[in-house]
């Protein structure tokens, strides 16, 4: 179904460059050479085997959550406990399947490895470690159109976040809602995926200038099925655009308050709402 996995150093010589089908990781690890050597190696032995168990698997995972249902697949596990925290509402596994791809292939490269820090960027969706005295700093893009850095965040390792996620109705999976762009800070990437895509949609409003037509017009396969699916949102006026926002803070608040994530940034139109302990840092260049 799918050619042969490609896996290769960048021309850098620091970072590791995966890729399978839909699947395209950037990893960097760092500390002695022998260890981050080791640590690649790590990271190639299973990495094949990932996306062949998640097709192996995709009938399930396309439906809506089930709480009886038992992934056999690792990522696919993941996928399940992540939107486990979510069961109230309409969500499907897939919508963890970046986040759970990168926390595997971190845990494959940093098992028994002594490492002072490393991250696995799928996409965006980024899963990290950090050890003590060590930092990561993040670029905040508000618009998947306009790829700039409009806000960095430095996540330290007394920080309760290991994983980043950013969805949005630009970005490379459908959305239900109008937001640019949510990012979302949590314990994993998986946990972060799941609630960047369910805060996204809730980033939503009534206005002539939004299009939506069925999700399966676009992927007759897709997991949302014939439900409406945002392809594009023309200016908005101030009061829709603070409607819109005040739904997805609420959404946003809520998985804070339960402790699903520890911040989210919420982006419409140049609009930025910050919901929850975000880095100092990002605050001040979202607001």
């Amino acid at each position: 179904m799918f050619a042969p996995a490609q896996m290769a150093l960048l021309p850098d010589g620091q970072r590791l460059h995966l890729n399978h089908g839909p699947i395209d990781l950037i990893i960097q690890a760092f500390g002695d050479p022998d260890e981050i050597e080791k640590s690649y190696e790590q990271a190639m032995v299973g990495f094949p085997e990932i996306l062949p168990k998640l097709v192996s698997e995709l009938a399930y995972l396309r439906r809506p959550f089930n709480v009886d249902w038992q992934p056999e697949g690792v990522v696919a596990r993941r996928m399940q406990a992540a939107c486990s925290k979510h069961s109230a509402k309409f969500v499907t596994p897939m919508a963890a399947v970046a986040g759970a791809v990168a926390d595997e292939v971190l845990q494959a490269l940093i098992n028994e490895r002594e490492l002072e820090k490393a991250y696995v960027n799928n996409g965006g969706d980024i899963a990290f470690l950090l050890t003590e005295g060590q930092s990561l700093t993040a670029g905040l893009v508000a618009d998947y159109h306009l790829p700039n850095i409009d806000g960095e965040c430095v996540l330290t390792e007394d920080m309760p976040v290991r994983g980043i996620a950013t969805s949005g109705w630009k970005g490379r999976s459908f959305s239900l809602g109008v937001a640019d762009s949510v990012t979302v800070l949590a314990q994993d990437a998986a946990s972060a995926d799941v609630a960047a895509t369910l805060i996204a949609n809730a980033v939503d409003a009534d206005h002539p200038a939004i299009k939506r037509t069925p999700a399966s017009d676009h992927d007759p396969d897709s997991d949302l099925g014939d439900q409406l699916v945002t392809v594009d949102v023309g200016s908005l006026d101030p009061q829709t655009i603070d409607e819109a926002l005040v739904r997805g803070e609420m959404a946003a608040a809520g998985a804070e308050q339960s402790g699903h994530i520890t911040a989210a940034v919420l982006v419409l139109q140049n609009n930025f709402r910050v919901i929850g302990a975000a880095p100092a840092g990002l605050i001040a260049q979202a607001a």
